[in-house]
């Protein structure tokens, strides 16, 4: 394996469908399968363990969902990048999984033909959305919902000139790597940085901030890999 392979790991309880995907990802030289489970609990502790750079992770197991793995591993994993590749198409299925914090979201049936389109996007710092799925889904994202904020005491106001650019940079999809690289600053002082933020924002996940962005004008749907 090369210095910049990726590490990949496979959480689904099907056998055969485990091998079908890793045959796909052994096409790219770019990414290579670490570890697999076939329960989401297995999941949880393979991953503790290869802390791989991409989890690949069905929703419907029989003893924990890919969501609850994503809720239980976002925080404790904060450089792994979750995508949810599941039979599973209605979009309330794919809000909440992007609201647990996952960066991308694959159906099975097109896993042959979008599998490493998703995980070379991912990889590169943004969000992918299985094309065959609805572009209302990802308006659904976006949209702004109905809060009891006071309109004139914007929380954005209250961010630092440096959390304000933290925070453009991770809408727009670069890995707390990236905008480290990006400001000559250490991957811990992004994530401290994003931390505050989050807290001022009153935000809980990624699609959460990126769907904030959106609505103050800083990023734009395009945002999003479709």
């Amino acid at each position: 394996m090369g210095a910049n392979t990726l590490d990949i790991m496979i959480v689904d309880d099907h056998p055969l469908f485990r091998e079908g995907l890793k045959t796909i990802v052994s096409r790219d030289e770019n990414f290579a399968v670490c570890a697999e489970a076939g329960t989401g609990e297995d999941g949880v502790t393979l991953a503790r363990t290869h802390k791989p750079d991409i989890i690949l992770v069905d929703i419907s197991m029989p003893d924990k969902s890919g969501i609850q793995m994503i809720r239980e591993l976002k925080d404790e994993l904060p450089l792994t990048r979750f995508v949810i590749i599941s039979m599973h198409s209605e979009a309330d299925y794919i809000v909440e999984a992007f609201r647990a914090g996952a960066t991308g979201y694959i159906i099975k049936e097109s896993a042959a033909g979008q599998l490493l389109k998703g995980l070379n996007t991912v990889a590169g710092g943004n969000l992918f959305l299985d094309s065959a799925l609805s572009q209302e889904v990802v308006f659904k994202l976006l949209q702004t919902k109905s809060d009891s904020r006071d309109g004139n005491d914007d929380p954005y106001a209250t961010l630092t000139p440096r959390e304000q650019e933290v925070m453009r940079m991770l809408a727009e999809g670069l890995t707390a790597k990236g905008v480290a690289e990006q400001l000559f600053i250490s991957p811990k002082t992004v994530e401290n940085h994003r931390t505050n933020l989050m807290k001022k924002l009153g935000l809980k996940s990624s699609v959460e901030l990126v769907r904030y962005a959106a609505r103050l004008g800083l990023i734009d749907i395009e945002t999003w890999a479709i």
